[in-house]
């Protein structure tokens, strides 16, 4: 077996000797800057390093073209790394830079570190493969090539295709502002459009004629916003109209869409304040005249925290030397926090003035709970699941915006990502190594369900899909 010494220091100079080759990789994938479901260059480049590597790849996974599984070994266990790889919209921002200049205005960009979250990942897949490789350990070693989990719920789709259904445990990461391991709870989320369609008319001479798609709007979206009221209130509505019907006030509307996002602790949750809003839907179209139509559009679970997996990783993350930073790299963050808001300065300010986190947080006794969402919720309905997050840009960095994405090619962001690989890979060997403790885990996960099962929201017929843009 390999000793924990030994397998840190391994671990160092595997991912040493493949630094520049994973910083290229993630920094290439800041520079596609894809989507939802339209990451194909990203999913391609990470797909295609891994069969260099010597990995099986499964591209197309799911019937999804940016999906694939990379797998290498046989049996069990069965050790999976999951990747992100997507980016955001209107975003785009130009690298290294403390003002804010998109690259293309109204472009895409990185604002949640994915390309630095699916590089790290598959940095661990690589350091795993070849230690199993250097001391014939049995198992299976796979990188799940997730996209879409900006609003597309890429991980739902491929858990509804069965390919985590073989999976022991799962391993993933978050680019943050600290280190930590993430035990906390997420709410459950879905995304529904409702499409009204009407009667066109002149809004002059005729308008008793016409049937308002748009009056069908307005009203579902007031009908929504009583019925806030009567729903837990832990649960939350919001809403964007996608499409108002045109620019012709003197016609009546004959089409128009909405977007709603719905979001609650729980799966069963959301699926209940669903049909309501439905209902909500159904009277606004009865009142207007109009037809109405359901789209489905995605859906996350909640996220089912596991403490023996996850004082596993603390245990490997507090035992892996944290990066430390240069003069330069604490400037540039500094330079970058003087843009930030009054309340994220205040922020800062209460951290003892705070420019970049080395530290690592104290296991939480109990797990939190964080109002975001994220697709991995679905996975580890599924199976234990695992993830750490960790520091790859200035401290109190608000994400999803143009100041993340201007960190995330530089070497603050790298040095991150690749000690993120040293953390999941070790936490992988060991579990590689020691079926009792994996069995200890899977134990856990079994009680903190509490007998429910994962039940997906997606309807059988719905397919995902790239975002929604205007014409």
């Amino acid at each position: 077996m390999l000793t924990s010494q030994n397998v840190y220091e391994r671990i160092s100079e595997i991912l040493k000797g493949k630094r520049n080759e994973l910083t290229a990789v993630s920094d290439r994938i800041w520079d596609f800057a894809e989507t939802r479901y339209e990451e194909v260059q990203s999913a391609e480049i990470l797909a295609a390093t891994l069969e260099e590597e010597g990995f099986d790849v499964q591209r197309n996974a799911g019937e999804m073209e940016t999906a694939f599984v990379a797998s290498f070994g046989s049996g069990k266990p069965v050790i999976a790394f999951l990747g992100e790889f997507d980016a955001l919209s209107g975003l785009s921002q130009q690298a290294d830079s403390a003002t804010k200049v998109p690259i293309v205005e109204g472009g895409n960009g990185h604002g949640c570190g994915h390309n630095l979250l699916g590089t790290g990942a598959m940095a661990a897949a690589m350091a795993v493969k070849q230690l199993m490789e250097e001391n014939k350990l049995e198992g299976t070693v796979r990188y799940y090539g997730c996209p879409a989990e900006e609003g597309g719920g890429g991980k739902a789709f491929m858990a509804r295709a069965g390919l985590f259904s073989d999976v022991d445990v799962a391993l993933t990461w978050h680019p943050w502002d600290e280190n930590q391991v993430y035990h906390a709870r997420m709410l459950a989320t879905c995304q529904v459009y409702f499409r009204f369609t009407g009667t066109s008319s002149h809004a002059a001479f005729s308008p008793h004629l016409g049937r308002s798609a748009l009056d069908a709007v307005e009203l579902m979206n007031i009908g929504s916003n009583f019925l806030r009221e009567h729903i837990i209130p832990e649960g939350q509505l919001h809403y964007a109209i996608t499409d108002a019907g045109g620019m012709s006030p003197n016609v009546v509307q004959p089409n128009a869409e909405v977007l709603y996002k719905i979001r609650a602790p729980k799966i069963s949750e959301v699926a209940a304040i669903l049909e309501r809003v439905k209902d909500v839907a159904r009277g606004a179209a009865l009142m207007t005249g109009t037809e109405m139509e359901i789209q489905f559009d995605a859906s996350s679970a909640d996220l089912i925290p596991n403490a023996t997996l996850g004082k596993l990783m603390h245990k490997h993350m507090e035992a892996t030397e944290a990066p430390s930073y240069t003069e330069e790299e604490y400037a540039f963050a500094q330079e970058v926090q003087q843009t930030f808001s009054a309340e994220e300065k205040a922020a800062i300010q209460k951290n003892e003035d705070k420019i970049l986190s080395r530290g690592i947080l104290d296991f939480p006794s109990e797990p939190g709970f964080f109002r975001g969402s994220t697709d991995v919720g679905d996975v580890s309905w599924l199976v234990p699941t695992g993830q750490i997050y960790v520091t790859t840009c200035a401290f109190a960095t608000p994400f999803h915006s143009w100041q993340l994405v201007t960190q995330g090619k530089s070497s603050i962001a790298h040095k991150g990502m690749l000690f993120t690989g040293k953390v999941l890979a070790a936490s992988a060997l060991e579990l590689l190594q020691k079926p009792d403790l994996l069995e200890g885990i899977k134990a856990e996960h079994l009680a903190n369900l509490d007998g429910e099962t994962y039940q997906s929201l997606i309807p059988t017929n719905t397919k995902p899909a790239p975002i929604k843009r205007k014409k």
